[in-house]
């Protein structure tokens, strides 16, 4: 298999009153294409600041970090904005969704930002939805769904582009147990058909069914199972 993620001695320290704060410390990961990978660890242990700087949202301090080869930091603003629109769908805890936009207009939405529009992006965006089992719902407005069936509609609109690399911040984090089981069995289903997907989570129990579970503290990781 070919690495999709190689992280080399990367650290990321913010300033707050004056003070360095270590938010990661020299971690050093590789994924595999294909592979379902779990990041596991307590609040404050640099999990979700290794997803952003993974997705392309922030910037390391120091070390590096590549995607399919590619070094992130030779990248200009433009080739960025670029990778996370074509190459990296992202699903988050509180699902932003735009609440104007049908569930059909919200994956849409993200077909046209990567230029695809037309009859072309409204028939991908609907066998998304059906794919995710909202086929019924696309006319209806977020507010009007349940948080499991807002998190579908996320779901699908991160995979609208056909990234190479699905990134998803505790996606179950905001819903019962019974819901966010069938949110991790979605993951698993598209994992199964190839989809790289690198999820953060807080619970163990979600974590255990990813391939490979990542553990971190103290923006450090610590192990793997």
């Amino acid at each position: 298999m070919d690495h999709i993620i190689e992280t080399h001695d990367l650290w990321k320290v913010y300033r707050m009153d004056g003070l360095a704060v270590e938010a990661l410390r020299g971690v050093n990961l590789t994924v595999e294409a294909g592979e379902f990978v779990a990041l596991v660890g307590p609040s404050g242990s640099g999990k979700s600041t290794l997803l952003h700087l993974i997705g392309a949202m922030d910037t390391p301090t120091r070390g590096e970090m590549r995607l399919n080869g590619r070094g992130l930091a030779q990248m200009s603003d433009a080739e960025r904005t670029r990778l996370r629109c074509h190459e990296i769908g992202f699903v988050f805890q509180t699902f932003n969704l735009l609440p104007t936009l049908s569930v059909l207009e919200n994956v849409e939405i993200a077909l046209r930002l990567a230029g695809v529009a037309g009859r072309e992006g409204r028939t991908r965006a609907t066998e998304l939805l059906e794919r995710v089992g909202l086929g019924g719902r696309m006319r209806h407005l977020p507010r009007q769904l349940s948080g499991g069936e807002r998190q579908r509609v996320a779901i699908a609109r991160a995979l609208a582009n056909q990234p190479a690399l699905l990134l998803a911040d505790e996606p179950t984090g905001n819903l019962d147990s019974a819901t966010g089981q069938a949110i991790v069995d979605l993951f698993r289903q598209f994992n199964a058909e190839g989809q790289t997907i690198v999820m953060v989570t807080h619970n163990p129990e979600v974590a255990a069914q990813a391939v490979r579970v990542m553990r971190m503290r103290d923006g450090k990781l610590m192990g793997q199972s």
